[in-house]
């Protein structure tokens, strides 16, 4: 639901974003997450069975927002996925990540990428140059100014979603939206 005082996204989707669904869907929904999080592993399940239930009802973007601070390897984490996006791996290194919290370490990295089959030298050059922190921090920005504080934080047609993170409610803010559209 719309309020006067809901936090709004500050950088509007565009090509530069991760995305499934379909673009054009009544609904965008967009989330700023962190690989090393629990509760972002726990949404990214529910995220799993939101496109199962709607697949192109629907628009879906992720956005980096690694809490560095609290998880260690979050930054490298979302720099691995961002290596793998360059590769036209990005989901598929984005599922993995969430599925195996518990190996982050740039060995892990590494492996489960050449698994994915990314073109491991090029993987390797590019988290040892952090070829993609930039776009992290771009991220990362974006959602401190869109007020995000915590992860994961979700925005439905740009207002931010402050329900539980579960299906059901989930589904029901998607057609508030969708009605209100």
């Amino acid at each position: 639901m719309k309020t006067a005082d809901a936090a709004q996204l500050t950088l509007p989707v565009s090509a530069r974003d991760h995305q499934f669904g379909d673009r054009r869907a009544a609904v965008t929904i967009v989330e700023y997450g962190d690989y090393e999080c629990p509760y972002c592993a726990r949404a990214h399940l529910v995220v799993k069975d939101l496109a199962d239930r709607l697949g192109d009802a629907w628009n879906f973007v992720f956005r980096n927002f690694p809490l560095t601070t609290i998880h260690p390897h979050a930054q490298h984490a979302a720099e691995a996925a961002e290596a793998a996006g360059a590769q036209g791996l990005f989901w598929e290194m984005h599922d993995y990540l969430f599925l195996h919290q518990d190996s982050l370490s740039d060995r892990d990295l590494v492996r489960d990428a050449s698994l994915l089959g990314v073109e491991e030298q090029q993987f390797v050059d590019d988290l040892r140059d952090h070829k993609f922190a930039d776009r992290v921090r771009e991220d990362f920005l974006s959602g401190a100014r869109s007020g995000v504080n915590g992860t994961p934080t979700f925005f439905i047609n740009g207002v931010r979603y402050d329900g539980p993170i579960e299906s059901g409610s989930i589904l029901a803010a998607i057609e508030l939206a969708s009605a209100s559209g």
